[in-house]
């Protein structure tokens, strides 16, 4: 892997990849300078107005600020229902980038802010810009668990995860692939993770003795972050990186497609992390058309989804039960479950529906 310091690039086996980040604005735009001495409901009436909004003084001024808007908003969005709920959000996210931060330097002027590495590594080449705040709480977030870790119990390890890649944190479906791999019999030459993510599932694989793992993922912060990962682990000979949409035309098939796809239906425009949380229209039957192609003759597809769709939206469709029903292309082998723990009591969010929701594993055929 190498770094291009103009701007965070990688060469991945003579491809270059740049790094997703939170667009910088660098245009002169008419702000309003906020300080904690004006109260927050005065930039919640700004932001509300359609106006920027930059606090001046400290850290803490835009967070006060982001609480107002919240509480403002609640009184105006009372449906808890889950489309409510994400009307609410919808709405807060529009309001609330429009609340600004000045970088300098790689650093925030404010003070009392955070030191977020990330604002070094996405943004070498910048010296001032604007973010706005959700955004940076964003890579606040993201660079304390990157230096801190996530413990993965399937994995026995820590992972790294880079900024703009998905990670898990609940593990019911991973402990579900767990325990289908204790007990699969089949070859162990090799395998392809779609859409890797973190690289949880391909780090599964090898653990169980695959020889060789084909990973691929659209995005290219989880790319980055995967090699990353696999140098640092000494792993760059067993799971190979491909950068892109499914499969990536790879040149041989293999005996086992592993795929951990989103679990709901989008309703507004996918980027960045959305993307591995909702999926679009042509995402299964896209998958379910290729995936047969890179099958050995009694090769197997492992899909890990849930019956949250179900949950929510009762009227939707399965996408993997639509795709037996409408086809031939594979067949069903086995169906296995595992319910969900309970939601977190600090969540504000209706979330009842979770003592049923099961996370399931499904293992097809050709």
């Amino acid at each position: 892997m190498v770094k291009n310091e103009s701007r965070f690039v990688v060469t991945i086996a003579g491809k270059e990849i740049e790094a997703d980040r939170p667009e910088p604005i660098v245009s002169d735009i008419d702000v309003i300078p906020y300080n904690r001495r004006m109260g927050p409901r005065v930039a919640v009436d700004a932001l509300v107005d359609g106006a920027f909004v930059l606090p001046v003084d400290f850290y803490s001024s835009g967070l006060a600020i982001l609480n107002e808007l919240k509480r403002f908003l609640e009184t105006k969005y009372t449906d808890a229902s889950f489309q409510g709920q994400r009307d609410l959000r919808s709405v807060f996210r529009e309001l609330s980038h429009r609340l600004l931060l000045e970088v300098s330097n790689n650093r925030l002027r404010v003070k009392k802010a955070p030191e977020i590495g990330w604002l070094k590594q996405l943004y070498p080449e910048l010296n001032d810009f604007l973010l706005p705040l959700p955004q940076i709480q964003g890579l606040n977030s993201s660079w304390q668990w990157h230096q801190k870790g996530i413990s993965i119990p399937v994995l026995e390890r820590k992972i790294h995860p880079f900024y703009g890649t998905y990670f898990p944190t609940r593990f019911e479906h991973l402990k579900l692939f767990e325990t289908w791999l204790k007990q699969y019999k089949g070859e162990k030459k090799s395998a392809f993770d779609i859409g890797a993510g973190c690289g949880v599932l391909s780090f599964q694989l090898l653990k169980h003795g695959f020889g060789k793992v084909y990973a691929t993922d659209s995005n290219p912060n989880a790319i980055i972050g995967l090699t990353e990962d696999l140098t640092k682990n000494r792993l760059v000979s067993k799971i190979d990186l491909k950068h892109g949409d499914l499969f990536v035309q790879p040149d041989s098939k293999t005996e086992l497609i592993v795929f951990n796809p989103p679990w709901l239906p989008a309703s507004h425009q996918l980027e960045g992390m959305d993307r591995a949380i909702y999926y679009d229209a042509s995402l299964f039957p896209r998958f379910f058309a290729e995936a047969p192609k890179y099958l050995k003759p009694g090769g197997r597809v492992v899909l890990l989804f849930s019956n949250l769709l179900q949950l929510i939206n009762p009227g939707e469709s399965h996408p993997i039960e639509k795709e037996l029903s409408g086809n031939e292309r594979l067949t069903k082998e086995l169906f296995m479950q595992m319910k969900v723990g309970t939601a977190s009591k600090k969540t504000t969010r209706d979330q009842n529906w979770r003592a049923h929701e099961h996370v399931e594993l499904w293992v097809l055929r050709n």
